[in-house]
């Protein structure tokens, strides 16, 4: 799946990000996760990350969008 003008694959978090002009490197050091880790969750639709690693996305994310819910990125 082509990247959101930015010619590389994006999941529904990472399209998400984009739209709204948020750099992983920000939500990377919000949540306290590793780049290598926002970078795979951004790029991979298919990767799940654990229980942990979402509520600390959710809880972040909250802060830009309090409507922002797991089914949003993942199922």
């Amino acid at each position: 799946m082509a990247g959101w003008g930015l010619g590389k694959d994006r999941s529904r978090l990472g399209k998400w990000l984009d739209q709204r002009g948020i750099t992983q490197q920000w939500l990377s050091r919000e949540t306290e996760l590793n780049r290598a880790t926002i970078s795979r969750i951004a790029s991979d639709d298919e990767y799940t990350p654990n229980l942990r690693t979402v509520q600390k996305i959710l809880k972040t994310l909250k802060k830009v969008d309090p409507r922002v819910k797991q089914e949003d990125f993942w199922m």
